[in-house]
């Protein structure tokens, strides 16, 4: 049997690396990985690739003969650049995704796998389903170049499954963690600075970004990943779109509360209402994803902190 081959744009970033690690020790796949500034690792079975996914020379260097393309490519960054410089995640990420899906069209790829997100969702308590958003919801107003983009990339996911060969899985995922997260204070999303913070503490004390109430949906990243390779084993529709993530919200005051108590550090919470936050609450219903891949999450919160504090101290 022929191995599927196997295309992963973005393989130097976090999601990436995870699915580079992960799928490029499996036999029946032939995996490689799509470079642009950050240099590569080592990772036995992947072949590297250098390009530029904004340009179209640089797209068609590396989608020819492939049977799947996993675009975990972007531009991406905190809250911090979300409400100061939100203009960063519209432009690079729309004109990359544009130039990879007519690509594919054109080399008749067989799957695309597009990362999407859950910020197009509206707040509130319950978890969403994927039919919870239209185009008159109360979308965040920090959200809306960002999730716009998204939901523009989402329907061009759909008219291209509908005029060509190539099959298209859109996943909206949750705020995911776990090893290689960023853990730069300038870069990283809510989780990554957290563990920095609570493993950086030296005085006892540290700083939450605004009053800590906003819950978020956290997924440990290789639940997303078994969800990629169940996508790709299983996937019959031409277009598909899933809700990927735990199930559950949680308060960014209590996540803190619970990594500083898989630490085992004595650390005394802060609270820097200055400074910026989304206070938003979500929460995604996956049963679309249980329903059509058999998926469901399997590392709970707790083990997810636990593991990715071993990672942090093993490998930063």
């Amino acid at each position: 049997m022929a191995k599927k081959k196997i295309l992963i744009c973005g393989a130097t970033g976090f999601i990436g690396k995870n699915l580079a690690e992960t799928f490029a020790g499996r036999e029946d796949y032939d995996v490689k990985g799509v470079f642009h500034i950050r240099p590569p690792f080592e990772c036995q079975g992947l072949e590297w690739i250098q390009a530029d996914l904004t340009q179209s020379k640089g797209v068609d260097s590396c989608v020819s003969q492939v049977d799947c393309i996993i675009q975990a490519a972007a531009t991406t960054s905190g809250v911090n650049d979300i409400v100061a410089r939100p203009y960063i995640h519209v432009t690079d990420n729309a004109l990359m995704n544009s130039l990879i899906f007519r690509a594919a069209f054109e080399h008749k790829v067989a799957q695309v796998i597009f990362f999407s997100c859950s910020i197009m969702y509206p707040s509130g308590s319950d978890p969403v389903k994927e039919t919870d958003f239209n185009a008159g919801n109360n979308m965040h107003p920090e959200y809306f170049g960002a999730g716009w983009t998204k939901v523009y990339l989402e329907k061009m996911c759909q008219f291209y499954s509908e005029i060509g060969p190539t099959k298209y899985t859109v996943v909206r995922h949750s705020n995911n963690y776990g090893p290689h997260d960023k853990f730069d204070l300038e870069n990283s999303h809510v989780f990554g600075a957290t563990v920095t913070k609570v493993l950086s503490a030296n005085d006892g004390k540290m700083v939450v970004w605004g009053d800590g109430q906003e819950e978020r949906d956290f997924l440990y990243v290789s639940d997303l990943v078994e969800f990629v390779r169940l996508a790709i084993d299983k996937q019959d529709p031409s277009f598909c779109l899933c809700n990927v993530g735990y199930g559950s919200s949680i308060s960014i005051s209590e996540l803190v509360k619970k990594i500083i108590l898989a630490s085992g550090k004595e650390i005394t919470i802060e609270y820097d209402k200055s400074k910026p936050s989304i206070k938003t609450s979500l929460s995604l219903d996956c049963t679309e994803a249980k329903t059509v891949f058999g998926w469901e999450p399997r590392i709970t919160l707790g083990e997810g902190i636990q593991k990715t504090i071993n990672w942090y101290h093993a490998n930063m």
